[in-house]
């Protein structure tokens, strides 16, 4: 009895075994006539496909586009600006030139006067006259004097030419004359004062 029971129950596996042999066949003739390949329950077919490759080269384009849209954009403001940075410079060498102007002819009146004169003191009150002016010309544009006599010497601002034995305890390391004048332009040094160290 129990003979009989076995064959029986291979029988009825082996039927199962083939019947899922035989879907799993039909999923897969299904599959391939449907153009799709599954692969963790995510299916596309080849038109899905073509579609994002076509949807990436166009946004591939259009990238492309703009990135040399803002080239030449960037490009042509570059040259804008330098070409305005050349004008302004332009302009304000034109300022500075035409506001010395007068300064220049206060000079030639006073040479043309100069050998008319019959008092030194008018002569020299005339050239105080064209200096003071001159010194207001280069105040109105930030040029300012650097203040060197009896201060501290200052490598920021001083250049020593030369040292001598100070005439008094408190002019040590101070300057005590000044051969050439000092000037600063905005703040920034445009010529150091070139001075004589007390020691």
């Amino acid at each position: 009895m129990v003979k009989k029971d076995i064959p029986e129950k291979e029988e009825r596996d082996q039927s199962a075994v083939k019947t899922g042999k035989s879907k799993t066949s039909a999923n897969k003739t299904s599959t391939a006539a449907t153009g799709k390949t599954t692969k963790k329950g995510t299916t596309h077919s080849k038109d899905d496909i073509k579609y994002k490759i076509r949807s990436y080269e166009e946004k591939i384009n259009e990238l492309t586009d703009k990135y040399l849209r803002l080239s030449a954009e960037f490009d042509n403001y570059r040259k804008r600006t330098l070409k305005e940075k050349i004008e302004l410079t332009k302009s304000a060498g034109e300022d500075i030139l035409k506001n010395i102007l007068p300064v220049m002819d206060d000079f030639e009146r006073g040479l043309q006067n100069i050998d008319n004169a019959n008092e030194i003191t008018a002569v020299k009150q005339g050239i105080n006259l064209i200096y003071i002016k001159f010194k207001e010309f280069l105040n109105q544009y930030g040029v300012r004097e650097i203040d060197a006599t009896e201060k501290e010497f200052d490598i920021d601002y001083h250049e020593a030419v030369t040292k001598i034995p100070a005439g008094r305890e408190d002019l040590k390391g101070k300057v005590v004359d000044v051969i050439e004048k000092g000037y600063v332009l905005n703040d920034k040094v445009i010529r150091y004062s070139k001075v004589v160290v007390g020691e």
